[in-house]
């Protein structure tokens, strides 16, 4: 076996029935597409839950499940089980150690994108992915009554930029049918990119809200901006937010006044403290407010109990994803051992020029590897293909942003897994060669 070393002898030999050794390699590179596909999308999915939000100790909403509460004011899945009255909102906003809020309020959409009722604090004070902040990619926040922000996603989608009026319409669904033509908005910004529900949303001022409603009469409008103009104190709903973060009750009252834009209530609200330790103590205050039923939740703890849910889903999917990995490297083992008869004369040959058992036991090994090779690196750059063609669509739908686009150490740790699994695997086979004697693959058998 000297003059033919075994890698270059294993090469010549998968090579001599590449048809077989193709279509294994083939089979093999699908299963492996298949299993890394579903990690990263399943770690995307999970990373992008877990950036969502940070920086934010509380989320408080009418009472009902924690993870309900999480999913309509973070992640725009559903909907509020009720409201909270505006002031239920003022009284927690002015609880000792409250240093910010920032209202939510929820029901409208347009054209299938969840449209949410704030103010300029919320681009203040959310923060995603471990601290960032929010970033204008053009324009501003809100700066009147007609004026809108839009995500990253919503303004590529829909090909929006600054200054291009829209229309919201009732209802949170893809189709709605009641559009409040009456009250169209300007988009004044654009966010920059952040992989999180925020770039599927569009913003508007609370009194905004409050107005394409009815609050006030659509007829006041006008007046209420005039009013605004001229007002010391009261210009814009965002100063007011900002001076209340400071001021506590005694800025309630001169936020209540005489607007009739202001809101009755709220979906939601996020809360910062000034010391985060202090998060047990309000909410246990909060969960037992005598004037309504509210509920806080700690979004930390909640996302723990959101995958707790769906953690079985999520290892059912990952344990269905390597079977298809085994059923690949199965078909290595077929090929190999549909062929054994097929071979023997070939390894009776190679006996006859020197070869040893065991070096037709490591010739059969290192073609199964061979071909687990050949079928895991092309599985691992279909993977990335197939990620990168369906990033934004994962993006845009589904909020699932893949960091990783380049091949890892995971990856060559499972390129190196499945080439060692097909390697095991082929040891039954090449066992069954090793015992087959010269005599045996040299008689013709009639």
């Amino acid at each position: 076996m000297s003059r033919f070393p075994l890698p270059r002898l294993a090469l010549r030999s998968v090579l001599n029935r590449r048809a077989t050794a193709i279509l294994t390699a083939l089979t093999v590179a699908i299963s492996v597409t298949l299993f890394l596909g579903v990690e990263k999308v399943r770690h995307g999915a999970r990373a992008s839950f877990e950036n969502t939000i940070s920086g934010t100790d509380l989320i408080v909403g009418a009472r009902s499940s924690p993870i309900n509460l999480l999913l309509y004011s973070i992640f725009h899945i559903g909907d509020p089980t009720n409201a909270i009255s505006w002031e239920s909102y003022q009284a927690v906003a002015g609880a000792p150690g409250v240093d910010w809020t920032v209202p939510i309020s929820l029901g409208d959409s347009h054209r299938g994108y969840r449209v949410v009722g704030t103010d300029n604090r919320f681009f203040e004070h959310y923060k995603y992915a471990g601290g960032r902040d929010l970033a204008f990619a053009s324009g501003g926040a809100l700066d009147d009554l007609h004026s809108a922000v839009v995500g990253a996603t919503v303004a590529r989608e829909l090909d929006y930029r600054t200054g291009t009026e829209i229309i919201v319409a009732h209802g949170g669904g893809e189709f709605s049918f009641v559009q409040h033509d009456a009250h169209p908005f300007a988009i004044t910004g654009v966010l920059a990119p952040t992989g999180t529900p925020v770039d599927r949303s569009v913003f508007v001022s609370l009194r905004a809200i409050e107005a394409i409603h009815g609050g006030g009469a659509h007829g006041q409008e006008d007046g209420t901006e005039a009013s605004e103009d001229h007002s010391e104190g009261h210009a814009h709903e965002g100063e007011d937010a900002h001076d209340h973060e400071h001021a506590g009750d005694g800025e309630v009252e001169a936020d209540t006044g005489s607007d009739p834009l202001q809101p009755d209530q709220v979906s939601a609200f996020l809360v910062g403290l000034e010391h985060p330790s202090a998060a047990l103590r309000l909410q246990r205050q909060i969960n037992t407010y005598p004037d309504e039923p509210l509920q806080a939740i700690i979004p930390g703890v909640t996302l723990v109990q959101l995958w707790s849910v769906v953690g079985a889903a999520e290892r059912t999917l990952a344990a269905i994803a390597a079977f298809v990995v085994l059923t690949g490297l199965v078909s290595i083992l077929t090929a190999i051992l549909t062929s054994l008869n097929e071979r023997r004369r070939e390894m009776a040959i190679l006996r006859a020029l020197g070869a040893r058992p065991h070096h037709i036991f490591a010739l059969l090994v290192s073609e199964a590897a061979l071909i687990a090779l050949a079928g895991a690196i092309l599985g691992t750059g279909l993977t990335y293909g197939v990620l990168a063609a369906a990033q934004p669509m994962l993006e845009a739908r589904y909020g699932i942003l893949i960091a990783q686009m380049t091949p890892g150490l995971y990856d060559l740790a499972i390129v190196a897994a499945v080439t060692l699994g097909a390697a095991v695997l082929a040891a039954f086979p090449a066992w069954r060669a090793y015992r087959n004697s010269l005599a045996d693959g040299m008689t013709i058998r009639v």
